[in-house]
């Protein structure tokens, strides 16, 4: 199995304060260091996305701390998804702030480590079920921690059971089984992702990318519970910004969430014009 890139590259020698001050790294010292090729470091040279800031006499690429501390974004805005065409565009933004960086992808990282622990506690109360061939005693709510697919419905069918959204979706969803919701909550985790690292990015939440991500969500919400129009959807955006229980559960998987997608929804419903779906007409049996 391939290893991964050290993103704190070695024991913390990136955290603030501990730099080895001066010392400069050969292309092979970096890569046993970042736990990446050197095949990779010559191919971020060769695309102006990691220059070495010094050659020796005898040509050797040097790299000093500044390098570390940008091979560090290049990996960590990797692992988070961002292709290294957009990572070099925003590390090379004059306005780039590299503590902001950092804050915002700890809160990510944070996010996403929650989110993982819940779905790591549902795989072992899975197993714990199926070694004990015993049903009674386990909570089978435990099963699904991390995957919350729908968590109020009784309000959900008291404010919109009479319309035809929540009736379809009542009756996709009644058949769904619990890899069918896992398959969901991956989708929807993925998304999520997608969108926090847009906001990293410094993207707008009007720009192109970012309506790519609402459409995204929209076509998802049309594909798992009812048809879900760009008007309606924009009738969502309002749920998520209204009700508390939408922001909190979407905010935990990232600081700015709600707000982000939100505007990027509305955006994506502005290609077709003004006007929106009102609350009332839409059934809040997703996301939250």
């Amino acid at each position: 199995m391939k290893a991964r890139p050290r993103l704190g590259l070695q024991q913390g020698r990136l955290q603030q304060g501990r730099l080895q001050q001066g010392k400069l790294y050969r292309v092979k010292e970096l890569a046993r260091l970042a736990n990446v090729s050197v095949r990779t470091l010559h191919h971020y040279h060769e695309i102006g996305l990691l220059v070495p800031s010094q050659r020796s006499q005898a040509g050797y690429r040097k790299y000093d701390e500044r390098d570390l501390l940008r091979l560090q974004q290049i990996l960590i805005r990797r692992e988070l998804g961002l292709p290294l065409a957009e990572i070099r565009r925003s590390l090379d933004d004059p306005e780039f702030d590299q503590r902001q960086a950092l804050l915002s992808q700890r809160e990510q990282l944070r996010a996403r480590a929650q989110q993982t622990a819940e779905m790591l506690r549902a795989v072992e109360h899975a197993l714990c079920l199926l070694d004990s061939h015993k049903e009674n005693g386990m909570d089978h709510e435990q099963l699904f921690d991390g995957f919350d697919p729908a968590r109020y419905e009784a309000e959900a069918e008291q404010r919109w059971g009479h319309t035809d959204a929540y009736k379809e979706s009542a009756r996709r969803t009644k058949g769904y089984t619990s890899e069918d919701w896992q398959r969901f909550g991956a989708e929807q985790a993925a998304l999520y992702a997608d969108a926090l690292a847009l906001i990293a990015a410094g993207e707008p939440p009007d720009g192109e990318r970012a309506r790519s991500v609402a459409e995204r969500h929209r076509l998802s919400i049309d594909r798992w519970f009812y048809p879900c129009s760009l008007e309606m959807h924009r009738g969502l955006s309002s749920l998520y910004e209204s009700d508390a229980r939408f922001s909190a559960n979407m905010d935990r998987h990232g600081t700015g969430l709600t707000a982000f997608l939100v505007a990027a929804i509305r955006a994506n419903a502005d290609r077709t014009g003004p006007g929106s779906a009102t609350p009332d007409d839409t059934p809040a049996v997703t996301d939250a």
